[in-house]
């Protein structure tokens, strides 16, 4: 049976809580009122047709856009009106569904990207850079401490390099050997690991990802899906989009089903899998996601 008309399950303890979160384009409604959580840990996967509201969910807790309603918070923040910025030093990171990475730049420099809104040391009075009258103030002293530096600089920046290290070696077989390329130079799949890797390097709360397989082939898929097991395991929260649904089964925790920008089930993969709803939109046809009958 569906849970969308499940009264929603207890926000205390969440670390991400949506509430009636809303968002129209020229009168569209891409998110029509939606509400769920992600706990602590917790791997929660969106699926439903192209145009059901999944990446511009995923915009909207990101910040990438704003919502014309509703409220988003994380660990009881509210962070729906923040910026991207604010929502990546409060620990959220992603990836995007097409894949963004910086071409020119190596590797290793792709990944540091995703350590900035960390520093501490290389970024004093960060919180001024807010305030246009006073964001001269850290543009100065960040300047002064890349030409000068200071001790706890110099032991971050060695932070930097052992981050920057450890996700590498996360994807060493695929990312090793090509720490010092440029992104240009990598297939797709490595631009994509290399995005996953420069998420990672933040040491996120919550882990947004939009279709981390696409356009990969069944083995590199399998890879991914390893690595995604992994981080879960480790306690890593993942909001994920995914087309893949054996994947989605595999390593959810808890699936939400979306059609025409609402969500009309959610519950345990195995749950979903099975809902009459569910089948009747995602695939038109009455079988079981993933290919089995019904019973």
């Amino acid at each position: 049976m569906s849970d969308a008309t499940a009264p929603q399950a207890q926000t205390g303890g969440a670390l991400l809580t949506v509430e009636k979160l809303e968002r129209h384009f020229e009168g569209l409604k891409a998110v029509d009122g939606i509400s769920f959580t992600v706990g602590p840990h917790e791997v929660v996967s969106i699926i439903g047709p192209n145009g059901s509201g999944k990446t511009t969910t995923l915009n909207l807790v990101t910040g990438t856009i704003p919502a014309n309603g509703g409220t988003i918070t994380l660990d009881g923040a509210d962070i729906g009106h923040a910026d991207t910025a604010r929502i990546a030093e409060d620990g959220v990171a992603r990836t995007f569904q097409n894949g963004r990475v910086f071409a020119t730049l190596s590797v290793a420099d792709n990944i540091e990207v995703g350590i900035h809104s960390t520093l501490r040391a290389s970024r004093p009075f960060r919180r001024l850079s807010r305030m246009f009258l006073l964001r001269w103030i850290p543009l100065l002293a960040e300047l002064y401490i890349a030409i000068i530096g200071t001790p706890a600089s110099r032991r971050e920046r060695r932070e930097i390099d052992a981050t920057i290290s450890a996700e590498i070696e996360r994807f060493e077989a695929r990312l090793g050997p090509r720490r010092d390329d440029p992104a240009y130079s990598l297939s797709y799949a490595n631009r994509r690991r290399t995005e996953i890797a420069r998420a990672l390097a933040l040491k996120p709360k919550l882990l947004v990802l939009d279709e981390p397989t696409a356009g990969m082939n069944q083995s590199e898929t399998a890879e991914v899906l390893r690595q995604l097991l992994e981080l879960k395991a480790e306690g890593q929260a993942i909001l994920l989009v995914e087309h893949k649904l054996d994947l989605v089964m595999s390593v959810s925790d808890r699936v939400i089903v979306m059609d025409g920008g609402r969500i009309i089930a959610q519950g345990r993969p195995e749950q979903v899998r099975r809902d009459p709803a569910v089948i009747e939109a995602y695939l038109g046809r009455r079988r079981g996601l993933g290919g089995e009958d019904l019973v």
